[in-house]
């Protein structure tokens, strides 16, 4: 799994049947190349500008071969570091570079692009991959995401976790899973993430990101612009719903410090995700995965605002960083089997739809 962070590969190892899981194996990351981040980044510019009605910009293809060999490479390392090898695995599933993301309308299907070259990596890995779980949604009226929600009742499941309980993804974007009897599920992309902040303070050139939240604990909320931030029609919609990471303003935070601007950025992500207590939820607890739980900023301001108790993945044995690649893995063994992977507490279809693809070395 590449998130939007454009920060690593993350990879995990499941036995897994597409219903229960049976076993957990290693897992890790490995940083992205900088030409590969930065290939990645000029591609998401020109996805952002990119028109319907014309073809796919020519560098989607040489994008999705970089993500294919960033894959290929960094779990090759992974294998030797662990002992493996690619005849262990029945299956890869890997969810390629999200480089566009526009929900759907009233008026219009929504679009989503991720980027991978699956047929080069099943080539090169000698394992048939799974990938593409996002479009066939897209096409039925979906939201195309969250599509992670299914793997969190499992992960839930197999912690022996009571319902109702609630799992929050911090990552470029944050998504909230909401854990009710029966596995029945509503998911949604709460508010920004990490991105923001990060998007703000690459544009500084302030680094890639406000490591540990030390510009944030500097700063102060501009309650002005976190309420500016918090009026969008975004959060008055009916869930389920999604987002990009450039679907806020960033603009509006321009005037401010670099310390009041994380600062205000840290509370709209809080409050973003408090907001999603308005349909009515109230689980046993909020589970935070994701990049965003390593913000000591973010967290306190979750358990400050948080109607219900906030506690880390780590607090209940699961491994935060991996849990979206954990999905991935898991998304794939149900898409072997044909089962379906999005639903319609999740990303809004009509009835629970199958998705993916899976390309033959």
């Amino acid at each position: 799994m590449t998130g939007t962070s454009l920060d690593a590969v993350d990879m995990a190892v499941l036995e897994t049947d597409g219903h229960e899981i049976q076993a957990f194996g290693p897992a890790g990351e490995r940083k992205l190349r900088d030409e590969t981040r930065d290939l990645l980044l000029v591609t998401t510019e020109i996805a952002r500008g990119w028109p319907r009605d014309r073809p796919e910009p020519e560098i989607f293809a040489e994008a999705a071969q970089a993500v294919a060999d960033e894959h290929f490479h960094a779990a090759q390392s992974f294998l030797i570091e662990h002992d493996l090898a690619w005849t262990d695995f029945d299956l890869l599933g890997v969810h390629g570079q999200t480089v566009l993301h526009e929900r759907p309308t009233p008026e219009r299907i929504g679009r989503t692009v991720q980027l991978l070259d699956a047929e080069r990596l099943a080539k090169a890995s000698g394992r048939p991959v799974a990938f593409d779980f996002r479009t066939a949604d897209v096409a039925a009226g979906g939201q195309g995401a969250p599509l992670a929600p299914i793997y969190h009742a499992a992960r839930a499941r197999a912690s022996g976790l009571a319902a109702p309980v609630a799992a929050l993804n911090i990552g470029g974007v944050a998504n909230i899973t909401l854990i009710n009897d029966d596995d029945d599920l509503l998911a949604f992309d709460t508010g920004p993430g990490n991105g923001m902040i990060d998007l703000m303070l690459q544009e500084r050139g302030l680094g890639r990101f406000d490591e540990n939240g030390r510009l944030a604990a500097a700063g102060r909320v501009d309650q002005k612009i976190l309420d500016a931030f918090l009026a969008s029609d975004y959060f008055v919609g009916p869930a389920p719903k999604s987002l990009d990471r450039y679907d806020f303003p960033l603009d509006l935070v321009e005037p401010l410090s670099a310390e009041d601007a994380a600062a205000t950025l840290v509370a709209f992500t809080a409050e973003a995700v408090i907001k999603a207590f308005d349909h009515g939820a109230r689980p046993s607890a909020l589970i935070v995965c994701g990049g965003g739980r390593h913000n000591p900023q973010i967290m306190r301001s979750l358990v400050e605002r948080a109607p219900v108790p906030v506690r880390t993945a780590e607090d209940y044995g699961w491994r935060g960083d991996s849990i979206e690649a954990e999905a991935f893995a898991y998304l794939a063994a149900r898409t072997a089997k044909g089962l379906p992977i999005s639903f319609p507490g999740t990303t809004g279809v009509k009835t629970p739809m199958t998705g993916g693809r899976i390309v033959q070395p």
